[in-house]
C-alpha cells in the first residue's frame, strides 16, 4: 500500500491551551504559526505517523505584557528554544473515530512521552478537489515537568499559575497528492 503524506492546513487550524489563574479561573491562549504532517498507510489513519511544530513566539493570551512574560527566560525561553515540538511513536484506534497518539513532546529542551486524546472529524473534498481530514486533539500536561516552574504567589498566597496545561488543537490536514 501506498504511503500518504498529508500536510497541516494552517488557515483551517487552531492550536491552543488553557491553565488556570489564581486557582479560580481560566486563561486561554494559542500559537499562531505552526507546521506539522501527518504520514499513512493508504488513507487509514491508525499506525501513522504525526510530526508536529510551533512557534513559541506566535504565543497569544490576548494580553501583551503576559505573552512577553512567557516568552521571557521564566517561561518558555523563545530566544533558546523557539519552537515545540510533538513526534508521535504510535498513533492506534480506540473506538468510532476515536484514536490515542502517543509520542515525544520538546518543550524548553526537555522531551517527555505524552498521550494524546484524537478524535477524528471525518474528511471531505474543498472547492479545488483537496482532499482534507479534520481532528480535535486534546490533552493534558504538567508544565513543570517541561521545566516551566516560575512560581507567583501573591500576598495573600494564592498561586497565580497551575501546573496543568490542557491542550487542545483543532486541526485539518491536506492530502498531497
Amino acid at each position: 500500500m501506498a504511503t500518504t503524506v498529508w500536510t497541516l492546513d494552517p488557515t483551517h487550524s487552531e492550536v491552543q491551551f488553557k491553565v488556570k489563574h489564581l486557582v479560580i479561573s481560566t486563561v486561554t491562549g494559542s500559537f499562531k504559526n505552526f507546521e506539522g504532517t501527518l504520514t499513512t498507510e493508504g488513507d487509514d489513519i491508525a499506525n501513522g505517523t504525526v510530526e508536529f511544530s510551533l512557534d513559541v513566539n506566535s504565543i497569544d493570551t490576548n494580553q501583551e505584557q503576559r505573552d512577553g512574560h512567557l516568552k521571557s527566560a521564566d517561561f518558555f525561553d523563545a530566544e533558546q528554544y523557539p519552537k515545540i515540538t510533538f513526534k508521535s511513536t504510535s498513533l492506534t484506534a480506540k473506538g468510532d473515530d476515536e484514536y490515542v497518539a502517543v509520542g515525544d513532546l520538546t518543550v524548553k529542551g526537555i522531551t517527555k512521552p505524552v498521550t494524546l486524546n484524537v478524535e477524528f472529524g471525518g474528511s471531505a473534498d474543498d472547492f479545488y478537489g483537496n482532499t482534507k481530514a479534520g481532528f480535535e486533539v486534546t490533552g493534558k500536561i504538567s508544565r513543570k515537568e517541561f521545566g516551566l516552574t516560575w512560581e507567583g504567589v501573591t500576598e495573600a498566597g494564592s498561586i497565580v499559575v497551575g501546573d496543568d496545561i490542557k491542550l487542545i488543537a483543532n486541526v485539518q490536514f491536506a492530502k498531497q497528492k
